[in-house]
């Protein structure tokens, strides 16, 4: 892990490896509740008018543009709500050669 988290700051991806691994979460979370209602993935899709596929693409995160309203839908559907939350990123402060901190 420690290689892989190198590369991914050598080569400039720490931004889109976040936004994937966010991504993950959310579709996670709502897989994880429906699981958690007992809702199969075919009654969810009845609940949002789509197709049962489309459900299991969803919480594989194979749907490409899953928009906060899709989301947002999804988490009604399933007794839910969404919360978003902007978090300022951390800085992390450059050291001097002598050892003090800038």
């Amino acid at each position: 892990m420690t290689w892989l988290d190198g590369e991914v700051r050598r080569r400039g991806r720490e931004r889109q490896v976040a936004a994937l691994l966010d991504e993950m979460q959310v579709e996670e979370q709502l897989a994880e509740l429906r699981r958690k209602r007992g809702i199969s993935q075919a009654k969810l899709a009845a609940l949002l008018g789509v197709k049962q596929p489309l459900v299991a693409r969803m919480e594989a995160g194979r749907v490409k543009n899953l928009t906060l309203g899709t989301i947002a839908r999804t988490a009604a559907a399933l007794g839910a709500r969404v919360e978003v939350r902007l978090r300022p990123v951390r800085r992390r402060r450059k050291v001097r050669v002598g050892g003090s901190a800038r």
